[in-house]
């Protein structure tokens, strides 16, 4: 996963904000008056926004799939709070009641759903509206808005074109219509998914909301971008306005006994769309009125983390945990000098991952990454393949480009995003590739960059391509495969996300077997085993982990990010006083 959701401009200036909000009680109403101290119990949660939609087959920004999923949709599976990341990625049973069961193939997993889970209207969770909630994934509008993973996993026929030949509940397709039967069973409160390739870990690809049940009455298809029928503690109270948010009371349905994973402390959880992360940071450092019991759902920004981090108060009440993305470099292994194995081995040496990560903001923005695959996954390590040391090594570095053949200096040309902190970070590291011997052309874009560098003429033109990525779920499948099997990704309509057109067979075979094997510890080890071969051949070149803060009011208790859910704020377990 590369983009993060789209940010307004905009900004809601207070007076305007609070004009906008006292109009409507089922709105967010938090105000700057340090004497309005808000409902007893209620927490206030701020964020620039904009949400797309609540709508569980629709939504795909993991900051929002992060907070519907601790407040009002229930999956068959979720990733628990937890104090560390190991806890947090051992998937439980959510409306299932454990974490799915799958046979010998790792193709059939099976589900069994808890008794007593029931809507906000007192019906029952059943087995159809789970069958119901994946069917409309293969519908537009949410086939194209949404989450794609029931159309690349579930066992069900495609078109030449790569489309499915589902297309929807709404559609009167009966050819279509049993091929979804076939993949998707129910047999009274047992589900049972038939996938097309073997997946081991498909127990947590079911902890989306993709995956996530949808009561047929209540449906609004295409209208219901807002819509919210809880499952969860919560229920949207009136609706949901737009760039101003809404507030979530609770849901009398809801029975904790058959929750094993939202403790929903607070009674009420008032959301605030339109505040720009600097002036949340600072509602919630003044500490006054609703603020008091408020939380960033936004990281703070670089310029406000040392204040934060360096005040043992404020400090108390943040944390610091590491975030979706990994920032690294992919040589152009397709054309030109990085084509050289000694060249790429060069640039690994002299990369200034110390300088890159200062120029991000420091530790509290990011930490040197050696690996894509990050710290809350399985499989991950902070080995270093090439020994490159977060300074580089412009010396071994030098001495690597002089065995290469080429004339010093070598010129390269780098592609990357442009903005005023990339432009400091790419500067430090140009920095160290030149003390190495290399001749730096940087070329940024600030325009649908993924778009632009995965085009074939770009290739001819870059040397080396500056990206990210997060993965979709805590597991190395969801990192090296999408950027490095040829199969998946290089056409002649370009290179996919393998932006340095890298193929080699070996390497589509082993992400392949590895993703046949059944145990999570052998399966973790041989994908850091392969994600360390990779480093060692120059066909990446990690930089940095992305990390995020965010700051809490003093009357709020339990703050806590999840690096399962991207490293967002968890609510599962936030109260208030």
């Amino acid at each position: 996963m590369q983009a993060r959701r789209p940010r307004r401009t905009t900004v809601l200036a207070v007076g305007a904000a609070l004009a906008a909000l006292t109009a409507s009680a089922c709105t967010g109403n938090a105000t700057d008056d340090p004497s309005d101290t808000g409902p007893a119990g209620q927490l206030t949660v701020l964020s620039l926004g904009p949400v797309a939609t609540w709508d569980p087959q629709r939504i795909s920004s993991p900051q929002d799939i992060a907070f519907a999923g601790r407040v009002f949709t229930r999956t068959l599976t979720a990733f628990p709070s937890g104090a560390d990341a190991a806890r947090q990625r051992a998937v439980e049973g959510d409306l299932a009641t454990n974490a799915g069961s799958v046979d010998p193939s790792l193709k059939r997993w099976t589900f069994q759903l808890r008794d007593g889970v029931k809507w906000q209207d007192g019906s029952p969770v059943t087995c159809a509206d789970v069958r119901y909630g994946v069917s409309r994934s293969f519908a537009e509008p949410f086939a194209a808005e949404g989450l794609n993973f029931p159309l690349a996993y579930l066992d069900i026929p495609r078109k030449p074109d790569g489309s499915s030949v589902y297309v929807g509940p709404f559609a009167k397709d009966t050819d279509g219509q049993a091929a979804f039967d076939k993949a998707v069973r129910c047999d009274g409160t047992t589900v049972t998914f038939l996938l097309s390739t073997p997946m081991a870990d498909f127990n947590q690809v079911v902890a989306l909301p993709v995956f996530a049940p949808v009561k047929q009455a209540q449906d609004r298809a295409a209208d219901g971008t807002y819509a919210v029928f809880s499952n969860g503690p919560y229920q949207l109270k009136g609706v949901w306005s737009p760039s101003a948010g809404g507030t979530f009371e609770r849901n009398p349905q809801w029975d904790n006994a058959t929750d094993p994973i939202r403790e929903a402390k607070p009674t009420t959880v008032d959301y605030v769309e339109g505040t720009e992360s600097q002036t949340a940071v600072q509602q919630v450092i003044n500490d006054a009125g609703v603020h008091r019991r408020a939380i960033t759902l936004d990281s703070a920004p670089p310029a406000m983390q040392q204040h934060v981090l360096t005040d043992a108060a404020l400090k108390a009440r943040s944390v610091n945990p590491s975030a979706q993305f990994v920032d690294y470099l992919a040589p152009n292994v397709s054309k030109g000098v990085m084509r050289n194995p000694t060249v790429r081995t060069a640039l690994a040496l002299s990369t200034n991952r110390e300088g890159y990560v200062n120029a991000l903001g420091g530790a509290s923005a990011a930490s040197e990454a050696y690996s894509l695959i990050g710290p809350a996954l399985p499989g991950h390590s902070d080995d270093d393949p090439v020994g490159a040391g977060p300074a580089g090594d412009a010396g071994r570095a030098k001495a690597a480009l002089q065995e290469s053949g080429l004339t010093l200096p070598v010129k390269i040309r780098v592609a990357y995003r442009s903005t005023p902190t990339a432009d400091k970070a790419m500067a430090a590291l140009v920095n160290g590739w030149e003390s190495a011997g290399f001749k730096v052309s940087l070329q940024p874009l600030t325009k649908d960059y993924f778009a632009e560098i995965s085009k074939p003429a770009q290739a001819a033109r870059t040397d080396v391509f500056w990206a990210n990525w997060a993965p979709a779920w805590p597991s190395a499948s969801t990192v090296l495969p999408p950027l490095f099997d040829s199969r998946l990704n290089l056409s002649s309509s370009g290179t996919g996300r393998d932006f340095g057109g890298f193929t080699d067979p070996a390497v589509n075979a082993e992400i392949t077997r590895i993703g046949t094997v059944s145990d999570p510890a052998a399966s973790a080890e041989a994908w850091s085993n392969l994600d360390a071969s990779l480093a060692e051949r120059g066909v990446f070149v990690a930089l940095a982990q992305r990390k995020a803060l965010y700051v809490a009011g003093s009357a709020v208790t339990g703050l806590s990010a999840n690096e399962a859910l991207g490293g967002f704020v968890d609510l599962a377990a936030v109260g208030v006083e």
